[in-house]
């Protein structure tokens, strides 16, 4: 596996979610921004386990995204929240990355992995990213592919 390819196509397949009326756009990048333009969503920290098959034949890896929401209105900030963490539908981050995953015997993320899944969801709370706070989550992403 390629990370930085990997980390890129987990955000391009994010971009695919459709917002709740009124809400912003979700801007999506495969790394740590500087500076967040809420709401965004970003591939951060990754973990790797090597070897997983006989001779390189396989590396998984468990990427942390987060997504951060502006708080301008609490309320609100975290009804957008609560929306992209949904477990399915248009507005579901999970629904959009796992479609990545492509169809049966495909491989995921358009070829750079051979296949993911959305875990879990972790940390739902404030985050400050650059001095500035955001109501955010952690989603656990597991992709697996050649070593």
């Amino acid at each position: 596996m390629q990370f930085s390819v990997v980390r890129e196509r987990i955000a391009a397949a994010a971009s695919n979610v459709v917002m709740p009326a009124g809400a912003p756009e979700l801007v999506c990048t495969g790394y740590v921004p500087d500076g967040v333009t809420a709401p965004c969503f970003f591939v951060a920290e990754f973990d790797v386990e090597y070897d997983k098959a006989f001779r390189r034949g396989m590396d998984s890896a468990d990427f942390t995204a987060r997504v951060l929401v502006g708080r301008a209105d609490d309320k609100s900030a975290q009804q957008i929240l609560d929306s992209l963490l949904s477990g399915s539908g248009t507005g579901s981050l999970k629904t959009a990355i796992e479609a990545a995953r492509g169809a049966p015997g495909e491989a995921a993320l358009g070829g750079a992995a051979a296949d993911l899944h959305v875990r879990r969801v972790q940390g739902y709370r404030w985050y400050e990213h650059n001095g500035t706070q955001y109501v955010g989550a952690e989603l656990i992403i597991h992709v697996i592919g050649s070593g």
